[in-house]
């Protein structure tokens, strides 16, 4: 007796080196429990060990030795030994945590009198509290051997209730190294060092079909061909690198995802009649034409006045934008039949009424300019502020606010 319970607690310190993968094929248990007959009122201790073969999803294989101790109604300290080879029928999933079962087989038993082949069959159950360490409770019947008594032939049939642990062992092969055997792996190529779910296969977060190792974007659902990045307005660049995030659809963009303006006019190309070319934005980006009579001829001539532009926070006039406004003032004087509207603009930073009235203020820089160098105030039709309200380039970045820092002209011939 103090063998066998040695026995046990060294099983129970083994226990890690068996605990491996959910699939071991091999598994040993010992338990005890209590013993008695049918005939006696006398009951005994029950120790048992066997060791067990996976054959199916339903069917084991087990060689399962009990004896029988101490039992009052007997008169020895051993009774019995009863050898079996049983078939373990399992009633549910091999992947649920309580397993009940069927058992039933062949035996050898050897009691205090006599030897011979008896049976037993029984039902139980088995817990796993972990992937491969159960455990376990069956009852059963034990048929005995018949044997002659006072000139009497008698069967000692037994009952016996047995509880114990299983610790299931062996190989499995698991081929990417992923914790995952073979068999149970969807994805059995996955690259080293690679999370996985229950089934081998690489973990998507986002369920959007990419795996998380190569997904730039692993919480959010996006495109298989942006490495699992999202692209709300559809223009081929991953909202992450998108600074134009709302592009309408079908425009062309660059790699930034910003609308195309080849002529940088502020005329994005798909609206742009002109790309090539620059020209205002009124006349969808072409530049605009005069019509002149020389010598009774009508000629066309261009009229390509870019903005003027400003630095942040400013409505005074840069050296530059006097050179631009130098050159319109000498295309009015040469073509004094056109006049002219006057807008101004501001970028989006600070308060919007502030950038109102900055818009304002680079007009009037504009127009007090112009007439100061000899164009008429007659011929400045309209003077208009539109604060930071549409801008021609994106406001996130320092050259897209630059070029909505500005004052534009519409150039028309009077009426």
């Amino acid at each position: 007796m103090k063998n066998l319970f040695l026995l046990f607690i060294a099983m129970m310190l083994l226990q890690p080196a068996f605990a491996q993968t959910s699939d071991k094929k091999w598994g040993i248990g010992a338990g005890l429990g209590a013993y008695g007959t049918w005939n006696e009122d006398g009951v005994g201790l029950m120790p048992e060990l066997y060791l067990s073969r996976y054959l199916s999803p339903r069917l084991d294989l087990m060689l399962k030795g009990d004896l029988g101790l101490f039992n009052s109604a007997l008169t020895n300290d051993l009774d019995l030994a009863n050898a079996f080879l049983n078939l373990r029928y399992k009633l549910s999933d091999e992947n649920k945590k309580f397993r009940p079962y069927l058992f039933a087989g062949p035996g050898f038993l050897k009691d205090n009198m006599e030897t011979g082949l008896n049976f037993d069959l029984g039902v139980g159950g088995k817990y796993y509290f972990n992937p491969n360490t159960a455990l376990y409770v069956d009852a059963g019947y034990m048929n005995g051997i018949e044997v002659t008594e006072a000139a009497k032939q008698v069967r000692d049939n037994l009952w016996k209730v047995t509880a114990g642990i299983e610790f299931d062992f062996g190989k499995t092969l698991d081929s990417d190294m992923d914790g995952v055997s073979d068999k149970k792996d969807k994805c059995p190529n996955t690259p080293t060092g690679v999370a996985v779910d229950e089934k081998g296969c690489p973990i998507d977060s986002d369920g959007d079909g990419v795996a998380d190792y190569i997904d730039d974007c692993p919480t959010i659902p996006g495109l298989t061909s942006l490495k699992g990045c999202p692209d709300t307005d559809n223009d081929g660049v991953a909202d992450k690198d998108d600074k134009c995030p709302e592009t309408p659809k079908g425009w062309k963009v660059d790699a930034t995802g910003c609308p195309l303006d080849q002529d940088k006019d502020g005329v994005a190309d798909s609206e742009d009649d002109c790309p090539t070319v620059a020209g205002p934005k009124n006349n969808k980006g072409c530049p605009v034409k005069e019509v002149e009579k020389k010598n009774d001829q009508v000629e066309e001539q261009n009229i390509n006045i870019e903005p003027v532009l400003f630095d942040s926070g400013k409505s005074a006039l840069t050296t530059t934008s006097k050179g631009t406004l130098d050159k319109l003032v000498k295309t009015l004087q040469s073509n004094t039949s056109f006049n002219l509207n006057v807008s101004g603009f501001a970028d989006s930073q600070g308060p919007e009424d502030l950038n109102y009235k900055l818009s304002q203020n680079r007009v009037k820089s504009v127009v007090t300019y112009l007439t100061t160098n000899g164009i008429s105030s007659k011929r400045i039709e309209k003077q208009q502020a539109f604060g930071e309200n549409k801008p021609v380039a994106t406001n996130d970045t320092p050259e897209g606010r630059q070029q909505n820092r500005r004052v534009e002209f519409d150039i028309f011939k009077a009426k």
